[in-house]
């Protein structure tokens, strides 16, 4: 079992800056990854960024080059650094891991992008 709780989200103008904090109730370094996920109002939840144990990473094409996913496994906490926003990135942005049997998620955080 794990927890997982989102931090870091808010109303930035397009071209701003935010960077998303998902802080995690034990150890991160035996998952095999750990994602961020968003969601926005009548579409489907996408994958925006995924980094594995050994900090390789992979994003969406839509966020490449603007967002940056890291780790801290001293800290437990994943972030995920938002730069050159876009309004079509505003959605609730989700933490997310997967145990031998379990997903886990965060509440989420909301993050709106104004033009």
């Amino acid at each position: 079992q794990v927890q997982l709780v989102e931090s870091g989200g808010g109303l930035v103008q397009a071209g701003g800056s935010l960077r998303l904090s998902c802080a995690a109730s034990r150890s991160i370094f035996s998952f095999n990854a750990m994602d961020w996920y968003r969601q926005a109002p009548g579409k489907q939840r996408e994958l925006v960024a995924r980094i594995n144990s050994g900090s390789t990473t992979t994003y969406a094409d839509s966020v490449k080059g603007r967002f940056t996913i890291s780790r801290d496994n001293d800290k437990n906490t994943v972030y995920l650094q938002m730069n050159r926003l876009k309004p079509e990135d505003t959605a609730v942005y989700y933490c997310h891991t997967r145990g031998l049997l379990n997903d886990y998620w965060g509440q989420g955080t909301q993050v709106t992008v104004s033009s």
